[in-house]
């Protein structure tokens, strides 16, 4: 959910839950529907407790995963910087092949599957530049202690890649599961019927108002909140961007220029094959 969305969902429904309230204000009896206003209100109280507790509880899980997609994005290509400086040290061809897939990778993270993620339909599909890259390294023979080196780390570091990208994509379909976005619709509700109760015609309607709305301006912009962290990936302001990896194609370049390596990419700028496919 973007800002701007979440600015009108909590503008329309703050509106329509303070026109309610007013609405049933005006046959309302004097000092609200319930007989023992004291007792009314502690009722509240623990029903808004545990609904904010609750509430936050889930904020609080949802921003942690949150928090792990970022941090899988960075260190996926941070790797990725790491390996093409490994696949230096292992045979010529291997290491100009090597630099060529990790290019068309980061390429492809960038474009093809962060709209994937955005649009929640990368599912489980795997980077095919990653498969690509195992292909070619899967029938090296090191021929050389540097190389057996070199080869050992490389295969480190595709690990760390591969756990770092898991971390990227988990939540890309959404974080939160259906039953529990059903219970927190309904409690919302509770607490909102449960409010009209408290409606009192011998009440200011400024008064009134206010009680409405700034329960419902609360829950609506935690409610959005959760929404937000829920679908972490995105263009819209706040939400994940592909911002390390974008920068680590920059470092690819600029250190390949540096080492005096020539990057042959087997790839366009989006990632996509100069041929039919990866490997064919």
């Amino acid at each position: 959910m973007s800002i701007v969305v979440g600015a009108v969902v909590t503008a329309v429904a703050v509106a329509l839950a303070v026109t309610a309230m007013l609405l049933v204000r005006r046959r309302a009896p004097a000092g609200s529907r319930f007989s023992d206003g004291d007792r009314a209100s502690g009722v509240f109280g623990v029903l808004a407790t545990g609904f904010s507790v609750l509430l936050g509880f889930i904020v609080f899980l949802a921003f942690e995963a949150y928090d792990e997609a970022r941090s899988g994005a960075e260190a996926e290509a941070r790797v990725v910087v790491q390996q093409l400086e490994t696949a230096q040290f292992l045979a010529p061809e291997v290491a100009a092949e090597l630099s060529g897939e990790l290019v068309c990778y980061a390429r492809s993270v960038v474009t093809t599957e962060w709209e994937q993620m955005a649009d929640g339909d990368l599912g489980n599909a795997v980077n095919p530049w990653g498969v690509e890259m195992y292909r070619t390294i899967r029938d090296v023979v090191p021929a050389s202690d540097t190389e057996q080196s070199a080869y050992d780390r490389w295969m480190e570091q595709t690990a760390d890649r591969e756990d770092a990208r898991q971390s990227r994509v988990h939540g890309a379909e959404g974080l939160i599961p259906l039953p529990l976005w059903l219970v927190l619709y309904v409690v919302s509700a509770t607490v909102f019927v449960f409010l009209l109760f408290f409606a009192d015609s011998a009440e200011r309607v400024a008064t009134q108002a206010l009680l409405m709305g700034s329960v419902a301006l609360v829950i609506t912009l935690l409610l959005c909140l959760l929404a937000f962290f829920d679908h972490p990936h995105g263009h819209e302001v706040g939400k994940l961007s592909p911002t390390a990896m974008e920068r680590t194609l920059v470092l690819l370049r600029l250190e390949a220029e540096a080492a005096g390596v020539e990057v042959d990419a087997p790839c366009d700028a989006a990632g996509d094959p100069l041929r039919t496919a990866p490997g064919g």
